[in-house]
């Protein structure tokens, strides 16, 4: 939340904000004052690192694919990333669109036919230009841009949403320490994470932006002859973030969620034009056998670091990208984690890391495996001269030896300024919502200094040496948050571990201690047969609900428990609450919920279809979601019943739970609040 003081026209988080734009400002500073040195010094740090931290950015890699298909097998792959009752606020192809437009577009589109082709002419080990060379060139670039890094986003994004849908937390990275440092998250410990997290993401961002803007200069220097240099290139920075500044301003919907479908359709034309133009059977056959190549030597290639040869080919590339992708992921991680409220665990890890990779997969079969085809078939071998020359025409050189090839470059250049757009606008939002303590709803004016200050930091290292100044920083500002990250996964795992002992608890209890009086079993009878309207069950609510919650809460009270009843009129909602310091609080709703009849209840399929009505249910809630069950007609004695059943299995939780829980939810009960909000919606329309 805000910083206490604050007015709502900023949800600024100070000690977050400042030292994050002091870093920040310095460095843009110190690089314009003197850009030689400050190139010299970058490469200086990248050999260090990379020398001396290799081993541990692999290391840390393989744990975290290990962690994220290692929770998808578990059980608690069925956990939702929010209450048990939620719904995905997004479809698939929305879901899916968004996190890759967010994800590496940017990096398919340069190194697509760049990586392929640079691997086959200079292979980390063999002899270069061969058929062997070939292959190898695509299982690595299979292995760069596969499970590996969607395992680094997943595991960023899946415990921020966790934490924040699930237990109402913030929804920031320090949420992820909470089993470990409890309310200390809140302190200078949680502000440092915060700040790590956002000095990552702004260097990950402005190597993104970087090499767009060489990209998009490759490309107008290829359609209209444009000169090759930094001043065009921080100029296309210059124009881009200008446009990302009104998408930042249009918001996650409008903005966002419509730039990344038209990215996803410009990007499929394209892939789809080359495959049927290209060597479309080659392009199939490859496609499976790299693929298998990949997954036989997933295992060798995850802990290779060419320890024996001592080259600096696995810092340059391998090391470069896991650490990119480390330093994206607070961005990543925290937009996917916004876009996948309502999953389950298991849908989150299969759609963020198997659906991206396949697509990945065939993405580089179509464009590496058609330069390749050219070089080695049809004997356009200054193609390879061409790319060592300058990444960034790759892309365009490729289009220039197939059909319509200006046609389709100017779709390059255009999908690449809207993923250019994408990149500066969703990570504005992300970074400003890392500033503001995990706030989502944030002033424009906040989003719109991000994105500015982001394209600030493109520019300035791209004048401190251009990809090389780029590189390094990614470098350096990922190897914090690499720990960071380690240790997120090792609070979720506690938390996870937590959950299961509770539910298994309660489930237990549930089966010996529930019963159901004469009462009882004529009402369910009743509600099978009987659908309510709106008055009735509203006017059930807010007096029987009420009644009894007062006298349960009034012996609670006797009992010396901090406990209260009350009713809310725009939600319909009677909610009886009993807090316990540092412990688990316990929540006991009754909420009106709105359902159209079932066809079942009318006589003919035709009475059905022109009915369009609605009945109503008293339904019960507690903190970790909806229960699914219909407490409309009870009696008093039945409802303070049902109250009381609820509690006890809280308590038997609290009791046989291990250790005092570190989970003090009372201050977060943001928990229910999406629910909330949804439960409005349904009420407008």
């Amino acid at each position: 939340m805000a910083e206490k003081g604050i007015a709502r026209s900023s949800t600024i988080l100070v000690p977050v904000f400042l030292p994050a734009v002091v870093v920040a400002v310095l460095l843009i500073i110190g690089t314009i004052s003197n850009p030689e040195l400050a190139g010299e010094a970058f490469s200086a740090a990248q050999a260090w690192i990379t020398e001396t931290f290799g081993w541990f950015y692999m290391l840390s890699v393989a744990l975290f694919l290990l962690f994220m298909v290692g929770i998808a097998l578990t059980r608690w792959g069925n956990i939702k990333l929010g209450p048990d009752h939620a719904d995905p606020q997004y479809s698939f192809p929305e879901w899916f669109a968004m996190l890759f437009s967010a994800g590496y577009g940017i990096a398919l589109l340069f190194f697509g036919v760049a990586e392929p082709v640079l691997h086959y002419a200079e292979p980390p080990a063999g002899a270069p230009e061969t058929v062997d060379a070939a292959k190898q060139a695509m299982q690595i670039a299979f292995f760069h841009w596969g499970f590996h890094i969607w395992a680094i986003y997943g595991l960023v994004g899946l415990v921020m949403a966790y934490f924040a849908f699930r237990h109402g937390l913030p929804l920031s990275m320090r949420s992820a320490f909470y089993p470990l440092i409890g309310d200390k998250i809140h302190g200078p410990i949680g502000h440092a994470i915060d700040v790590f997290a956002i000095l990552g993401t702004m260097f990950g961002i402005a190597t993104t932006l970087g090499l767009s803007a060489t990209q998009i200069n490759a490309g107008l220097h290829y359609l209209w002859d444009m000169p090759m240099g930094t001043t065009v290139q921080i100029s296309a920075i210059a124009i881009v973030t200008a446009a990302a500044t009104v998408s930042v301003v249009a918001g996650m919907d409008k903005g966002v969620k419509r730039l990344s479908i038209l990215n996803m359709v410009i990007a499929v034309a394209l892939m789809l034009f080359v495959f049927v133009v290209g060597p479309t059977v080659h392009i199939l056959e490859s496609f499976v056998q790299n693929t298998g190549s990949y997954l036989s030597n997933i295992v060798e290639r995850t802990f290779n670091l060419q320890a024996y040869t001592h080259s600096d080919w696995i810092g340059n590339w391998t090391l470069f990208i896991f650490s990119w992708t480390i330093a994206w992921a607070p961005f990543v991680g925290l937009f996917i984690a916004k876009i996948s409220r309502g999953r389950t665990i298991r849908q989150f890890v299969v759609g963020v890391m198997l659906v991206p990779s396949i697509f990945t997969f065939l993405w580089f079969s179509v464009f590496g495996d058609t330069a390749l085809n050219m070089i080695m078939e049809e004997g356009v071998t200054t193609l390879v001269a061409q790319v060592q020359e300058d990444k960034a025409v790759a892309l365009f050189q490729l289009f220039d030896r197939l059909p319509w090839s200006t046609v389709i470059s100017f779709l390059a250049v255009l999908l690449i300024v809207t993923f250019f757009v994408t990149s500066s606008d969703s990570g504005s939002l992300v970074v400003d919502s890392l500033a503001s303590g995990g706030v989502l709803d944030t002033p424009a004016w906040q989003r719109v200094f991000w994105a500015v200050l982001e394209g600030a930091i493109a520019s300035v290292l791209l004048l401190a040496g251009g990809l090389s100044a780029l590189q390094t920083m990614t470098i350096v500002s990922a190897l914090p948050f690499a720990v960071i990250i380690i240790m997120a996964a090792i609070g979720m795992w506690r938390a996870l571990i937590i959950e299961q002992h509770r539910e298994t608890s309660l489930k237990a209890h549930m089966a010996t201690s529930r019963h159901m009086t004469g009462s009882q079993w004529r009402h369910r009878l009743k509600a099978m047969v009987r659908y309510p309207e709106r008055e009735e069950v509203e006017g059930f609510i807010r007096k029987m609900g009420m009644e009894s919650m007062a006298k349960v809460v009034q012996e609670m009270r006797d009992a010396g428990w901090d406990a209260h009843a009350e009713f809310d009129e725009n939600l319909v909602r009677a909610e009886l609450v009993v807090n316990r310091e540092n412990q688990v609080g316990f929540i006991y709703d009754i909420r009106l919920v709105s359902n159209p009849v079932p066809d079942f209840a009318y006589a003919s399929n035709e009475q059905a279809a022109a009915s369009g009505k609605e009945y109503c249910r008293a339904e019960v809630f507690l903190r970790r979601g909806g229960r699914s069950y219909d407490v409309y007609g009870y009696s008093e004695e039945d409802l303070i019943r049902d109250i009381l059943d609820q509690f006890e299995n809280y308590l038997h939780f609290l009791d046989a739970a291990p250790g005092n829980l570190p989970w003090d939810m009372a201050e977060h009960d943001e928990l229910l609040q999406p629910q909330e909000e949804d439960d409005k919606k349904k009420k407008e329309e």
